[in-house]
């Protein structure tokens, strides 16, 4: 008689986890610059003044692209960081994700800009969540749970 193990389809090899983050952290950065195009092409003016004395900032593809990229690879090392130390990493990062996301929105509020420029910006927050979040949760092991 033999037996035969088999592995959770939850379960993803090293490869394919690092390939469905890579796709998350690429369709985190896509997600934020076809937003920042629909503004462009709807003459939306992406410019925000931070109370600071300064000139108001306008929020360039370039930016938004760059910050959405190491924002999404920081959240990409957060979740190997738990994978390593916690065992019930998928879900602490997601919380903590959502937590994220929700203090994200703080900025956007405290600072002076037109309603259009204020919802493309929590548009762009949304979509960077939108992608990342399911997609990184996804590629975390979820816990083994206990035979009885």
């Amino acid at each position: 008689m033999t037996t035969t193990s088999q592995t959770p389809q939850s379960v993803m090899t090293g490869t394919s986890a690092r390939r469905v983050r890579a796709i998350a952290v690429g369709g985190a950065v896509l997600a934020t610059g076809l937003v920042w195009l629909a503004a462009y092409v709807l003459d939306i003016d992406l410019r925000v003044d931070q109370r600071n004395g300064q000139p108001p900032m306008i929020v360039g593809l370039p930016l938004v692209t760059g910050f959405t990229l190491v924002l999404a690879l920081l959240g990409w090392g957060a979740l190997a960081v738990l994978e390593r130390y916690i065992r019930r990493a998928r879900t602490i990062w997601t919380v903590v994700a959502i937590a994220v996301l929700m203090v994200s929105f703080v900025p956007i509020l405290g600072v002076e800009a037109t309603s259009g420029t204020k919802s493309v910006l929590s548009l762009m927050h949304l979509a960077v969540a939108a992608v990342l979040i399911p997609m990184l949760r996804r590629s975390a092991p979820k816990p083994h749970s206990a035979a009885t």
